[in-house]
């Protein structure tokens, strides 16, 4: 089934708001006309519709983003900073272009639009605009794509780095509530360790309000703490032009869904506070000021 997103190729992502890969797809759940819905969980709302749940997560692929150079390149480029100014990347995402402009002040931001295979041909394209395109390193991995990774970034990426986005590299699976019999059948498809860092990241994105194309990153790893399995969760919200920024991190033991949701709430609502709201609400304004008008250049 083709969504909104399937078929609008035009309009920005970023413009295009919640519920943009999933909304016909759960009115179809709720009149029983599905009985599950496989996510990719970054596109998936953080508030759903009532009478749905996200039953199950998947084991986490690579959650991090990636740098593709063109291969008329011939490798001359092996991280974003051996790139020279003014060079052009393509993203689709607000996240990955305001979170950049922070550290690479002299790069140029572009939309590119398209499955992966679409992106990787016009970052190839003898003659395209682009110097580098940025994507998920999970899509890649799954496809087989991975020789054509040229660096990973995350937060402790040297240069400057990228926090994911929510649910990133992960399926998730949305039910109708209640339904025992299905949720019974998925349940050997839930990853307890990513489940519990997803609820903490999808708490975070909820409490701020925001949906997926806005730039609000987060990383969570497990890690070990005074001899204790803890979550460890970042988070960062960027203003579109990469000046203003609010980061926050926090490292708690959690034994359940809701401590991690508990967690995730705690640590965006203190981000709130200090100035994340403020950025959020500038976005949410230029978005809903006209049609279009929140697109990737503008970071």
């Amino acid at each position: 089934m083709a969504t909104m997103g399937d078929r609008d190729k035009t309009t920005p992502l970023p413009s295009m708001g919640k519920g943009l890969w999933t909304s016909e797809l759960e009115a179809k759940l709720v009149n029983k006309e599905v009985d599950v819905i496989v996510h990719s969980l970054k596109d998936m709302p953080t508030t759903l519709p009532e009478g749905c749940v996200l039953a199950a997560v998947t084991q986490r692929e690579d959650a991090r983003d990636v740098v593709v150079f063109p291969r008329r390149q011939n490798g001359k480029y092996k991280t974003l900073k051996d790139l020279p100014e003014g060079s052009v990347v393509g993203t689709s995402s607000v996240r990955r272009a305001a979170q950049l402009k922070r550290s690479y002040k002299g790069l140029v931001f572009r939309d590119v639009r398209g499955n992966i295979d679409t992106r990787l041909a016009k970052c190839d394209d003898e003659g395209g605009e682009y110097d580098a395109i940025i994507l998920a390193a999970a899509g890649l991995l799954r496809l087989g794509y991975d020789d054509r990774i040229g660096q990973f970034l995350e937060s402790s990426t040297e240069g400057g780095g990228l926090l994911h986005a929510v649910g990133q590299g992960a399926l998730g699976l949305e039910i109708r509530e209640g339904d025992e019999r299905i949720g019974r059948l998925i349940k050997a498809a839930v990853d307890e360790d990513t489940m519990t860092a997803a609820f903490a990241e999808r708490s975070v994105m909820r409490t701020l309000e925001g949906g997926c194309s806005v730039p609000i990153g987060v990383e969570t790893k497990w890690v070990e703490d005074e001899g204790e399995k803890k979550l460890r969760l970042k988070v960062t919200v960027v203003s579109l032009d990469g000046k203003k920024a609010v980061d926050g991190e926090r490292t708690e033991k959690i034994a359940s869904l809701q401590e991690a949701e508990a967690m995730g709430k705690s640590l965006a609502e203190k981000l709130a506070k200090e100035g994340a709201q403020e950025i959020l609400d500038a976005i949410n304004k230029l978005r809903d000021s006209a049609p279009g008008a929140l697109k990737v250049s503008d970071a």
